[in-house]
């Protein structure tokens, strides 16, 4: 019985010393979610927020809730445009 118990201490530690980053590391991880694609050279337009899609996940936000805010600001972003042009 001291013998398995030896064994499961060694075989736990093996297992700690692996996950710690010593011996073999584990190869690295990647994030496999789609970009939302919004544009990082310009300002966002009210386009590019119809155009965004989130991932679905499976404890995450309503997606009718965030079509209906992304749709709200495309409209404010649109309305805030226009007032821009007509004040130049």
């Amino acid at each position: 019985m001291w013998l398995f118990a030896i064994l499961i201490v060694l075989a736990l530690g093996a297992v700690a010393v692996v996950a710690a980053g010593r011996g073999t590391p584990m190869s690295p991880a990647y994030d496999d979610a789609p970009d939302s694609l919004v544009p990082a050279d310009r300002p966002i337009t009210a386009d590019d927020l119809r155009r965004i899609r989130f991932p679905l996940a499976f404890r995450g936000y309503r997606m009718a809730e965030v079509d209906a805010l992304l749709h709200r600001l495309a409209e404010e972003r649109e309305q805030a445009g226009a007032d821009a042009e007509d004040v130049d």
